[in-house]
């Protein structure tokens, strides 16, 4: 990076913060000390007010009111901002109804050139789940669910949750502190601790027709539902994995599924996690993504069923 969008950055990392250290800008951005305190003071010489704080714990803030210059975007910025905006078709997200809203306001923002730039690669760029003979950016075709954004508002404040669920033309209620919220197979789903049953369940973001603020007065704390969770954490898959699978599992894994890094290198780690063998679309969903990680792995735990599945397979290809 160069110095001077170096120190751009730096103005506005700090300008965002309350508080900051040499500490976490050497940290941040990757440079030595004398960097970052020949950064800082090109950056007051700039007229950005910095307020110096003595003692152990000291470091500088920022005097309220301050001005940074206009904000502008670099080439490459541009070009991430773009593809990353097309990326996002057809992938059902939220906040995204005004997309030639967005898309005209990222325009103007850009000179003459950037804009032709723009342009070229919306003609030859193509993602998943494009329509190839109407390509168009401005196209309104990735509606959410319409309970995706309300979702969404009300656990940016609070995570209690209520929740209505049409399972198999049956209305369930269900109150659940809400862990996760993600997106699999183009589906979206909710994982939440079940107030009422004390366990962990997955719902679809489809099936959900009512979401409200669960009732303060019945609710269980965070820290004693999280010591449930611990406590109810069942393994019956552990692997040993190495670099080359630990590459396969970057580039796609099942959201239920972690690791754990077993050197400061991170080219070794430990899988570990929970197969429903009696659902047998997830039993060979599971068995084929294993596969896909391929042979560099050791089996410390495993259960019967996927190593019969896998024993099958490989007589199926080395017969």
């Amino acid at each position: 990076m160069k110095k001077v969008e170096r120190i751009n950055i730096i103005m506005r990392y700090i300008n965002n913060r309350a508080h900051f250290t040499i500490s976490e800008l050497m940290q941040e951005f990757n440079i030595s000390r004398s960097t970052a305190i020949r950064d800082i003071r090109e950056i007051e010489a700039m007229g950005m007010p910095l307020v110096a704080e003595v003692g152990r714990d000291g470091g500088y803030f920022v005097m309220h009111n301050s001005v940074l210059p206009e904000v502008r975007f670099t080439d490459n910025e541009v070009k991430a901002l773009f593809i990353a905006f097309m990326a996002t078709r057809n992938q059902q997200l939220p906040y995204l109804k005004s997309r030639q809203s967005l898309a005209e306001k990222l325009l103007g923002l850009i000179s003459k050139n950037q804009q032709d730039d723009l342009v070229l690669l919306n003609q030859i760029l193509l993602f998943e789940g494009t329509n190839p003979n109407n390509p168009d950016l401005l196209e309104l075709s990735d509606l959410p669910h319409p309970m995706l954004e309300k979702l969404i508002q009300i656990l940016l404040l609070d995570n209690y949750l209520q929740i209505t669920i049409n399972e198999e033309d049956a209305i369930k209620t269900y109150p659940i502190y809400l862990l996760y919220l993600y997106k699999e197979k183009s589906v979206w789903m909710i994982e939440g601790f079940d107030l009422k049953e004390e366990r962990k369940q997955i719902f679809p973001v489809d099936n959900l027709t009512d979401v409200i603020a669960y009732s303060p007065k019945k609710r269980v704390s965070r820290k004693k539902i999280l010591e449930k969770l611990s406590n109810q954490e069942i393994f019956n898959l552990v692997l040993e994995i190495g670099p080359k699978a630990i590459s396969q599992y970057k580039k796609y894994h099942p959201f239920k599924v972690s690791i754990s890094y077993t050197n400061p290198y991170q080219t070794t780690a430990i899988l570990k996690t929970f197969i429903n063998v009696n659902k047998t679309e997830e039993l060979i969903e599971f068995t084929n993504w294993l596969l896909f990680l391929g042979e560099d792995i050791k089996i410390r735990e495993m259960p019967e069923e996927v190593l019969d599945i896998l024993k099958e397979r490989y007589c199926l290809f080395f017969p």
